[in-house]
């Protein structure tokens, strides 16, 4: 997986094209029942758009940083910056610029399978939330590939080309329930969501793909061979096509945690 692949064409893609990050978003704050007045961290914030809705949840009384490893979309998000809203680059590794004890939530959207160094990245979330604070995160399932992604790997294997690595590192139900709980967390609670999305056309999909992967998707393969898979998977996704666009399913992991109000606690 490569930052560098971003671009300023991919990122205002990204910002037009993130409805169903955005969606699932939506289902990931709800659960952490965001109220006025608290403190919210947003790692992995995009282009900010999760961030501005949980501005308004907020209120003026509470704020809500968001940051992004991304300079191309920490950009965009600062457009959207307000008195509570505040856009940063910086990532979940490493967040020596915040205080410990500093949070009321802390989530992740669509982030957590792309980080490498899972523990590291919990015990910095661990650190930066209050006493009590509350971590939600939603994550790819490695045993269920988006049907987007299945499609894409069954035609690389029936033409002969080599699929290109993985560029996430995602868990399974069980390896997040033990991250969890080996970071201290208690309360842990996992699930499993189907999304569905509509997409207008093969070409919109590919888009999608490659602005939500910063330049990752079948960044690997030639013009030619992305001419190729887009012909196929055009006639292969066909069938899935209905009023709305191409209905495609996605398969995430949700998860929510606490800190223990107290040091030792356990549950």
């Amino acid at each position: 997986m490569s930052l560098a692949l971003d671009s300023p064409d991919l990122a205002l893609a990204y910002e037009r094209t993130s409805d169903p990050q955005f969606k699932h978003g939506q289902i990931l704050v709800k659960a952490l029942n965001i109220g006025p007045g608290e403190q919210v961290l947003d790692l992995g914030a995009g282009t900010g758009r999760l961030g501005a809705y949980v501005a308004e949840l907020v209120g003026p009384a509470g704020q809500v940083i968001a940051i992004d490893p991304l300079p191309l979309r920490v950009d965009i998000a600062q457009a959207k910056a307000k008195p509570n809203l505040e856009a940063r680059v910086g990532r979940a590794e490493d967040l020596s610029q915040f205080a410990s004890d500093e949070f009321d939530v802390v989530y992740l959207n669509s982030v957590f399978h792309w980080i490498a160094d899972k523990p590291r990245a919990l015990r910095e979330i661990f650190r930066v939330l209050k006493p009590g604070g509350r971590l939600g995160l939603n994550s790819a399932d490695p045993h269920r590939l988006h049907q987007f992604r299945r499609h894409v790997a069954e035609i690389f294997n029936e033409q002969g080309i080599d699929a290109p690595a993985n560029a996430t590192i995602p868990v399974d139900q069980q390896e997040l329930q033990a991250l969890l709980s080996a970071a201290g967390f208690v309360h842990v609670e996992t699930r499993h969501h189907t999304l569905v999305d509509f997409h207008p056309d093969v070409d919109s999909l590919i888009a999608w793909s490659r602005s939500s992967s910063f330049g990752n998707s079948l960044a690997s393969l030639s013009n030619i061979q992305q001419t190729q898979l887009r012909d196929v998977l055009a006639q292969r996704l066909e069938p899935f096509r209905t009023p709305d666009g191409l209905r495609l399913e996605r398969y995430l992991i949700f998860a929510t945690a606490r800190r223990p109000a107290v040091a030792g606690a356990s549950g």
